[in-house]
């Protein structure tokens, strides 16, 4: 049943100047929301209790979109496990509890498709949670995302606010993290190609085989899911967010190659980490809600490649 959102009303993006919050804040805004309620990290540190606290009672938001996380590309998250599981832990923690003493009605929490058992069947459905191991190369990540799910489950059973959660499908878009230590796949290849175009390099070494599938999902994309699933979706089981679609890591980096414009080779990095072979989400439950993706992936790519030439470069 549909409950349409008072555009009114206050809400709070945790998170809003990072990928997926700052993209939510530009639909809120195009959607016509008019009391939006944002702090960066140096104004509020999601992870200091007390802090979060003092905010979530100042402001009392009727809805609270969870876009705040600790995030990073898979060597990132293979080499630094502990701040992955702590910061979040913590970021999620003291938000929920924050919101549930100011009992917040409405509350989105994002999580991420790593979530998902390492060789769950393909497409991956919403009953594959905890049916079998983890990618170990982000495992600590996903146990804090778990744990974000448990706790919206658990709030909903103990004291019946409608608070909802969403598992999105990779993501790339403007805002992204270019860093080439750091990032996810899609922007570490739009910058190693703009920088190989730029210094005319003869070669591009992609990292691990090129095998491993992965979808992609425009965040512009997530962000109007997200508001479509606040206004029609309220269920304690996690909802997948995605397209639909993969493509391998190989033909990700020849669409880049082509958007950027780059000619040269293409070669492989073997002792660098593949991650998990496969990951395709099964978001029928979400189309069946009436909402579905609009970006094609090779448009999208070439949107975040002129952002990150205009803002980045």
């Amino acid at each position: 049943m549909a409950t349409e959102l008072d555009r009114h009303a206050p809400v709070y993006v945790a998170g809003h100047r990072g990928l997926v919050g700052s993209a939510l804040w530009r639909r809120l805004e195009a959607c016509g929301y008019t009391n939006l309620i944002g702090a960066s990290s140096a104004e509020l540190d999601l992870r200091d209790r007390a802090e979060t606290f003092t905010f979530l009672r100042r402001h009392r938001p009727a809805v609270v979109i969870d876009a705040a996380a600790r995030v990073g590309g898979i060597l990132a998250n293979r080499d630094h496990p502990t701040e992955f599981l702590s910061d979040n832990l913590r970021i999620q923690v003291n938000l929920m509890d924050a919101c549930l003493e100011v009992r917040t009605p409405r509350l989105l929490f994002l999580g991420s498709s790593c979530i998902y058992p390492k060789y769950a069947e393909q497409p991956i459905r919403e009953s594959s949670l905890l049916t079998g191991e983890l990618e170990p190369t982000n495992d600590a990540y996903a146990i804090a995302k778990i744990a974000g799910i448990m706790q919206v489950q658990a709030v909903r059973r103990q004291y019946g606010l409608r608070w909802i959660s969403a598992m999105p499908t990779n993501l790339y878009g403007p805002n992204d993290n270019f860093d080439p230590a750091s990032s996810h796949v899609l922007p570490a290849l739009i910058r190693r190609f703009h920088e190989a175009k730029a210094s005319s390099a003869p070669e591009v070494v992609l990292w691990g085989s090129g095998t491993p599938r992965r979808e992609f999902l425009h965040v512009d994309d997530l962000a109007d899911a997200c508001l479509h699933l606040l206004e029609h979706y309220d269920a304690p089981e996690p909802i997948n967010v995605g397209v639909g679609a993969d493509v391998t890591i190989r033909e990700l980096a020849e669409l880049v190659a082509r958007v950027v414009g780059y000619t040269g080779a293409l070669s492989n990095d073997l002792s660098k980490p593949d991650g998990t072979p496969r990951k395709l989400l099964d978001v029928s439950r979400l189309l069946a809600l009436g909402w579905k993706p609009s970006m094609s992936l090779e448009d999208g790519v070439a949107a975040t490649y002129r952002w990150y030439v205009e803002n980045v470069t």
